[in-house]
């Protein structure tokens, strides 16, 4: 029941030529025995709440602009757009932790890497919006886009 929207925010992260879509949704897909995977989430509080060493890892996949104004401390950015290019950062089984803006990009990269086999990624709910709001997670500081 979301068509157009989704149409739109596809459109929005680089996504130009949609083909088509799934009629039934999701258990129409589930109903003919096709396959099925999850994405693991967690919210920006729990993410906040785990230990410094099960949250060393976090990418980033807004675009570069978006990161370099103002990011998570530590984390590395991987841009959806180019994600094919960093495929290879995310070959390790370690568990990392993946945010975009508000969840949409995120999402969409950790379907990407999960078609190629890439396991361990959670992705962080609310992306970096609910993160920010959350004083417990370090960021670092704001600057201007204007600026850079």
């Amino acid at each position: 029941g979301r068509l157009k929207e989704t149409i739109t925010r596809m459109s929005r992260v680089g996504f130009d030529n949609i083909l088509g879509h799934l009629e039934g949704g999701l258990e129409a897909w589930k109903a003919s025995g096709k396959e099925v995977a999850s994405i693991e989430t967690i919210t920006a509080e729990d993410f906040s709440k785990l230990p410094t060493e099960q949250k060393a890892i976090v990418f980033d996949v807004r675009k570069e602009s978006e990161y370099l104004s103002e990011h998570v401390v530590g984390a590395t950015n991987t841009p959806l757009d180019f994600i094919e290019n960093y495929v290879a950062e995310y070959a390790s089984n370690d568990k990392k932790y993946m945010h975009c803006a508000g969840g949409y990009r995120s999402m969409i990269a950790n379907s990407i890497l999960k078609a190629k086999g890439i396991e361990h990624i959670v992705d962080i709910l609310g992306g970096f919006s609910a993160i920010k709001e959350n004083s417990e997670i370090k960021v670092t500081d704001y600057v201007c886009p204007s600026t850079l």
